[in-house]
């Protein structure tokens, strides 16, 4: 079984802000020659975003989605100093360290439910992980997916995991379902959830969700005022992967209910 493996790159350039973005994300090169998205560790949902971006996109890709390649990528104080703009500037400061790039993917236009194409298939493994992974952030409103080389790729999975935002209660979230599936984008599509339940069964185990979470970096499960060190928040979300991933029939059958 093939570990993953994530690059880890420095930024070179800071390029363009992405401005439809709350968390104001921004198109950066790096020193591999390559343009990325840079989700900053010092936005709104700080470092827990980039846990959720990481763990959420290499388990789409583990199931066989299509991901632009996360990578590592080291942020240096240069930049804050020669940006004009105050917020970016802030912005800059605060995320100094190891932040998170996805590779850019150039002319990729945003996923549109009523023109866009997608099969049944890719459509129900897109619903049942972010059932998986309690993503409330893929919506008509906010599809978070791209259309690149007419094939539909896996972007922004931030939102996902909001029970970490209070370690105190997470182990409330184990046994619940994901009712909000109810808003998912891609959910009328999705007419194949037992086949892609199944699927997923036979590519996602204990062995590949350990190997995902061990690759997040220790200084993101570092912050002020945490309850939990960052073995036990490591446990945590094996023990929630887990947990889902038991009860994806469950989840499977409130999706179709939904639909």
């Amino acid at each position: 079984m093939k570990k993953i493996e994530i690059r880890t790159v420095n930024v070179t350039q800071y390029l363009q802000p992405l401005r439809e973005g709350g968390s104001l994300p921004a198109i950066v090169k790096a020193d591999d020659g390559f343009l990325y998205v840079l989700k900053f560790r010092g936005a709104g949902q700080g470092k827990k975003a980039l846990i959720s971006e990481f763990i959420g996109g290499e388990l789409a890709r583990a199931i066989g989605l299509k991901v632009p390649e996360l990578v590592f990528m080291h942020l240096d104080d240069s930049f804050s100093k020669t940006e004009p703009d105050e917020e970016i500037q802030d912005l800059l400061k605060f995320s100094v360290g190891l932040n998170l790039g996805l590779h850019f993917l150039s002319s990729a236009i945003t996923y549109d439910p009523l023109v866009s194409k997608v099969d049944a298939l890719t459509a129900s493994k897109v619903v049942i992980l972010d059932s998986l992974i309690s993503n409330i952030d893929r919506t008509a409103k906010n599809t978070n997916l791209l259309i690149w080389n007419k094939e539909l790729w896996v972007i922004d999975n931030g939102a996902s995991f909001y029970f970490h935002h209070n370690w105190q209660t997470w182990q409330h979230h184990l046994t619940r379902t994901f009712p909000l599936i109810k808003d998912h984008v891609l959910l009328p599509k999705a007419t194949l959830l037992k086949e892609a339940a199944k699927d997923i069964q036979q590519l996602i185990n204990k062995t590949i969700i350990s190997d995902i979470i061990t690759k997040i970096p220790e200084d993101w499960l570092i912050s002020d005022g945490e309850v939990l060190n960052p073995d036990e928040i490591r446990k945590a979300y094996f023990t929630f992967l887990n947990a889902k991933m038991v009860m994806i029939d469950e989840l499977v059958k409130e999706a179709e209910d939904a639909r």
